[in-house]
């Protein structure tokens, strides 16, 4: 049970019952959350994260959702905001220290502004830093964690800073899957403004012609298997173009899957099984997901 009294009493943010989540998702798919909070600041959310560790209530972490794929059930908790929370980048001694709900593009934005060199890679990236540091973002033969040298979590409800070390970055992974990532600190060389400006362009522009970002969509769905691409092999095993309900894969780029309107969140579902299942009959490698899944009671794999 959900103890509202207890959000109400800590909560200055707003506070929704039965929320929808597609709206919140890149996607557009996703039935409601139980409660749905956008905490006021981080004191806010830091209060609210404690209430609910102390009664056990699950809870969920919700940057730009650009990353994520919500059940048509919804999601049996509460559901936070980081974008109304932890919304600040700043210099600190040299270093940039971005907070979880800051988008990635304000990130590079500032980075570039700042004449600092190494995340150019991550602009166009509709997500945020909590989620780009949670799963490792990158493009472009970059990673976040590239220049990421610590990361602040919630440990037994106070904030530590975890040298990179201890991050246990690799391919779309890290350590903090299920944690609550507040904040990352960031060495950046240095760079010339214009160069890092035009860089950043080309960059958006190559994605704005290779991505169906006109649609809705998850960006990548699978990761790529070590020595191959997952939109090559997806290509090869003739599923470019395939469409199950509102759902497609896209004819610009077949690791990525669309919403063409009336998309429901079973049949990405379906339509990520059947990829799964074709490609691996006709290539012998198994796709992984890159997407998480948030409220089924069964999760896609290849048969």
């Amino acid at each position: 049970m959900i103890p509202l009294d207890e959000i109400h009493r800590v909560v200055r943010g707003r506070i929704a019952l039965n929320e929808l989540l597609g709206p919140y998702t890149w996607m557009k798919v996703g039935g409601p959350a139980d409660c749905y909070i956008e905490p006021a600041d981080r004191k806010d959310l830091l209060d609210l994260v404690s209430v609910l560790v102390a009664q056990r209530v699950p809870y969920l972490l919700l940057g730009r959702g650009s990353n994520m794929l919500v059940s048509d059930d919804g999601f049996r908790g509460v559901v936070i905001s980081l974008e109304s929370a932890l919304t600040s980048v700043r210099r600190d001694h040299g270093d940039v220290i971005a907070e979880a709900g800051v988008r990635l593009t304000k990130f590079v934005d500032f980075c570039v502004q700042q004449g600092l060199a190494g995340v150019e890679m991550l602009a166009g990236i509709p997500g945020s830093v909590g989620g780009g540091i949670v799963m490792n973002a990158g493009a472009h033969g970059g990673e976040i964690a590239d220049h990421c040298a610590a990361v602040e979590v919630l440990e037994g409800g106070v904030p530590v800073w975890l040298p990179k070390e201890e991050c246990g970055f690799r391919y779309r992974h890290s350590a903090f899957e299920g944690r609550v990532v507040l904040s990352g600190r960031f060495q950046l060389p240095s760079g010339d403004v214009e160069t890092l400006i035009r860089r950043r362009k080309e960059l958006i522009q190559k994605r704005n012609a290779t991505q169906p970002l006109e649609l809705p969509n998850l960006g990548s769905m699978f990761k790529n298997p070590q020595g191959a691409f997952a939109a090559r092999l997806i290509e090869e095993a003739g599923l470019k173009g395939k469409k199950i309900g509102g759902i497609q894969v896209s004819e610009k780029h077949a690791n990525f899957m669309v919403n063409l309107g009336n998309g429901t969140a079973q049949d990405v579902v379906q339509l990520i099984n059947l990829v799964q299942r074709t490609v691996y009959q006709h290539s012998g490698l198994q796709l992984e997901l890159e997407v998480k899944l948030i409220g089924f009671k069964t999760t896609a794999r290849a048969a």
